[in-house]
């Protein structure tokens, strides 16, 4: 069987669309967050504040890995930046092993095995 008409093949394409969408959201917050503290945006605007609210649980558990970097107001946000890396990371990490249930024909698993071997 050709592992593109393989029955798994579908949903293992859907679950790495889903994994790059939820990725790519918590990208985007984590980005806008980036950008208010960098520009010293008002916390207390509905906007920021709701961005603010939204990401702080994506950003807590790296807010004491670095420390910001503060001029004039604005902040460089490092673990913002970090949180962004790891959350790629972890998207990457989990769409390869959704890929791990692809079926594959014993020459084409053949064929990866002698590429790993080099």
């Amino acid at each position: 069987m050709d592992s593109y008409n393989s029955p798994s093949t579908k949903p293992l394409y859907r679950g790495t669309q889903i994994v790059w969408y939820v990725v790519g959201f918590i990208e985007a917050l984590l980005a806008f967050r980036f950008v208010l503290k960098l520009l010293a945006a008002n916390a207390g605007a509905g906007f920021t504040s709701f961005i603010y609210t939204v990401t702080r649980p994506l950003a807590y558990p790296f807010m004491t890995v670095f420390g910001s970097s503060r001029v004039e107001g604005s902040i460089f946000e490092w673990t913002t930046i970090l949180a962004m890396f790891v959350y790629a990371l972890i998207g990457w990490g989990i769409v390869k092993l959704l890929l791990m249930g692809k079926t594959v024909s014993t020459p084409e698993a053949a064929t990866k095995l002698e590429e790993q071997e080099k």
